[in-house]
């Protein structure tokens, strides 16, 4: 009967991360993600773009790397404050230090278990280096 409950929440998990692409028949989703993703890429040449939180109370990310979760599937899993499936950033913020960044990223890309319990968090393979280096500092800087 255990096995069938381990078996169920992964399964749930894997459902749940598994990304938020939008419907082929829903055109106008599609065209404001790809509206997003493009904001996104496009560097910033303010130079308070590094700071946490919004750009003048605008209600849009102010930092590369939350502009890069926000638009990703990272928040089906984890929370800034509370613990949803996969650890608060607060706590992975208390955990590591900027030194594992590199290991981080890399995890955030590969997937894998172990490090906050039985559940595994979903590969993002499809994740540039680049970016999951952006979105762990930004992760690191949560308090």
């Amino acid at each position: 009967m255990k096995k069938i409950f381990v078996i169920l929440g992964i399964s749930l998990v894997l459902a749940a991360c598994g990304g938020n692409k939008p419907a082929e028949g829903d055109k106008s989703d599609s065209a404001s993600a790809s509206n997003q993703s493009a904001a996104a890429q496009q560097p910033n040449a303010d130079t308070s773009a590094n700071k946490i939180g919004t750009d003048n109370n605008s209600g849009t990310p102010g930092n590369k790397g939350e502009a890069l979760m926000a638009n990703s599937d990272c928040n089906t899993c984890h929370n800034a404050q509370s613990k949803i499936i996969g650890p608060a950033l607060v706590d992975i913020a208390k955990k590591y230090k900027e030194s594992d960044i590199d290991m981080l990223a890399d995890k955030v890309i590969k997937g894998g278990s172990g490090n906050w319990g039985t559940v595994p968090m979903t590969a993002h393979g499809d994740l540039p280096l680049a970016d999951a280096k952006e979105m762990v500092k930004y992760i690191l800087s949560v308090k």
